[in-house]
């Protein structure tokens, strides 16, 4: 059975596992009908436009309150 030569340093442990834990942050589009950002592939949830096309018909937070 394979033995460690000498104790692992606690920076040399925790590096192992944060070398694999780097996040980035999603990346995001204009959308071209209501200018809002979005990201890219993916229905608007301001407008509900996709590709030109309303696909998702989105209620207005107007017409809620009144």
């Amino acid at each position: 059975m394979a033995v460690p030569k000498g104790k692992t340093s606690k920076q040399r442990r925790n590096t192992r596992s944060s070398a694999n834990s780097k996040l980035a942050a999603p990346a995001l589009q204009e959308c071209p009908h209501c200018h809002e950002m979005k990201q890219p592939h993916r229905v608007c949830k301001k407008c509900g436009y996709y590709d030109g096309k309303q696909v998702v018909e989105v209620a207005d937070e107007k017409k809620k309150k009144a």
